[in-house]
């Protein structure tokens, strides 16, 4: 039985952990509903690096 007890522990401070992540990211989606998003533009690919960047 003592075996059990870190194990449980240990799963309880997860479950704790992910509730409170889930809970602030549903918040910060919550104040960001509603928004508008603006446009990108186009992506082009850097010559140098290869990267996609947002073109000006």
């Amino acid at each position: 039985m003592n075996r059990l007890l870190p194990f449980a522990a240990l799963a309880a401070a997860v479950v704790f952990v992910a509730r409170r992540e889930w809970r602030r990211v549903n918040a910060e989606l919550d104040r960001t509903r509603g928004r508008e998003v603006p446009p990108a533009g186009t992506l082009r690919r850097d010559a140098v690096t290869g990267e996609w960047r947002p073109s000006r």
